[in-house]
């Protein structure tokens, strides 16, 4: 971002010329030197470390000595990265406590400067994290052995402390928000001078709020390249082995969750603007019980009475499945026509042939059946192949359901909220809808029309005024329409 920011890559080794500022470090790489930030790389647990395990054992004396040593700096390494796990936790315990009581407790005391739904946007859940970690630091301080570091077992700690991990989701999800709030705030002197303030109170280092928020999203990203440089050096006799490797394993899950999550909030936005471009909506929002898009795609909807064809687009969400009607003229119009709540359907693979229902002849068919009231939906596919992927669709959303029931994924009513009107925005900047839709298609209220008017001159005026049409005369002179 900056001309004097070093750049690198994961895995890339850097020499650290100046450390004196415990956030911000100036280093040195191949391609040249700048500052870079301090919690992005972690410090070599031994600065001359050798490239492999086997390299440990090399050396003058015999073979037993060889092991001894080896073993001996094996034992050192791991002291130097359970050390460093420690000091990490503990400064990180101090910066959330200079942020809940530096910053966000100064600004509850000025209800004239920020509404508590501004602070939550800032701050997000940063106390239920402060609180999480202190527990947290607590169980290490207990497994932590002073006279032989290296016989800690801290890998039952972060097992024990998983479940509470997942409340990072809620607050990486926030920091976006976070972050354009505070970018408007800094535009207003006030609010710049009240957060130097709170800064130089609280004798914080000198890097403005935004810079320590982001503090928590880095962290747990962090856990799981501590937890493998402490397997690294782990003995597979050591009694906290299986620990730590089951807690790398954890953490890597709560990081992919974390991120997942992400990814599903950042789909609310798409879904929230996919409704507001069909017209005729009816019901609740789509946001009200889903948030994932599982499979779309035009099927043929066999109705009763008489069989009826219908051909219709299905769309596939958890929770339900939307069905609209393609506009006649411009194909990329959709109207809302009805859902199908998937939590009491089921869905049944029927053979080509003879429907026993309905008494016509269906190819590539799928029943979807109501169990409480019996009601069922006879769906088509054009093809075999078009009707396997939509059972395997089917499939895949009662398994993101279930796995959403056990990880508690839900989307608040605020970020519904501020989906919808980011949905209403967008929508009013491009083509309005009303416009896009033939008159004819419009559903309007007749007014009440004067009754001293004769007939003929009501229908005069109610018929808007238009260039005559050549269309049927032109018609009306091919042979298969004359008389």
């Amino acid at each position: 971002m900056d001309d004097q920011e070093l750049g690198f890559n994961a895995g890339d080794v850097i020499e650290v010329m100046d450390a004196t500022n415990r956030e911000w470090w100036w280093g040195r790489v191949a391609d040249g030197e700048g500052w870079f930030p301090a919690s992005f790389v972690r410090l070599r647990v031994n600065q001359d470390e050798p490239a492999d395990d086997e390299a440990l054992g090399t050396g003058h004396g015999g073979a037993g000595d060889g092991g001894a040593e080896a073993q001996s700096s094996k034992d050192q390494m791991r002291t130097n990265v359970i050390n460093e796990i420690l000091s990490t936790e503990r400064d990180y315990i101090k910066h959330l406590r200079d942020i809940c009581e530096g910053y966000l407790r100064q600004c509850r005391k000025r209800v004239d400067m920020f509404s508590e739904e501004q602070l939550r946007t800032i701050f997000g859940n940063i106390e239920d994290i402060y609180r999480c970690q202190k527990a947290f630091v607590r169980a290490l301080e207990q497994k932590f052995n002073r006279e032989r570091p290296h016989l800690s077992e801290l890998g039952a700690c972060f097992l024990e402390h998983q479940a509470d991990f997942q409340i990072y989701s809620e607050y990486c999800n926030n920091h976006p928000n976070a972050c354009v709030e505070l970018s408007r705030l800094a535009k207003l002197s006030k609010y710049v001078y009240f957060f130097e303030a709170c800064r130089l109170l609280q004798k914080m280092i000198d890097i403005s709020l935004d810079g320590f928020l982001l503090t928590p999203v880095q962290k747990i990203c962090k856990y799981p390249l501590q937890l493998a440089e402490l397997l690294k050096y782990t003995h597979p006799q050591h009694r906290d082995f299986k620990d730590v490797e089951a807690a790398l394993h954890a953490m890597k899950n709560v990081a992919q969750l974390i991120n997942e999550r992400k990814r599903r909030l950042e789909n609310i936005d798409k879904i929230a603007q996919w409704q507001s471009s069909i017209e005729d909506w009816e019901g609740e929002d789509l946001l009200v019980r889903s948030s994932e898009l599982i499979h779309s795609g035009e099927l043929t909807r066999v109705t009763q009475p008489q069989a009826k064809s219908q051909q219709r687009m299905f769309v596939l969400f958890d929770h339900q499945l939307i069905y609209c009607k393609k506009d006649l003229l411009r194909r990329d119009v959709l109207y809302y026509k009805g859902r199908l709540d998937m939590d009491g359907l089921e869905v049944v693979d029927l053979e080509d042939g003879k429907d026993r229902e309905l008494h016509v002849s269906v190819r590539n068919a799928f029943r979807l059946r109501c169990g409480p009231s019996g009601e069922s939906h006879l769906l088509c596919a054009r093809k075999p192949e078009q009707k396997q992927r939509w059972l395997k669709a089917f499939a895949r959303e009662r398994e993101q359901v279930r796995l959403d029931q056990e990880t508690g994924f839900s989307i608040t009513q605020l970020q519904r909220k501020q989906a919808m009107l980011n949905a209403s925005k967008q929508q009013a900047v491009g083509k309005p809808k009303a416009l896009s839709r033939p008159y004819y298609l419009t559903r309007q209220k007749h007014p009440a029309l004067p009754t001293s008017l004769p007939q003929q001159q009501v229908l005069v005026l109610a018929e808007p005024k238009r260039k005559p049409s050549t269309f049927w005369h032109s018609i009306s002179r091919l042979a298969p329409f004359r008389k």
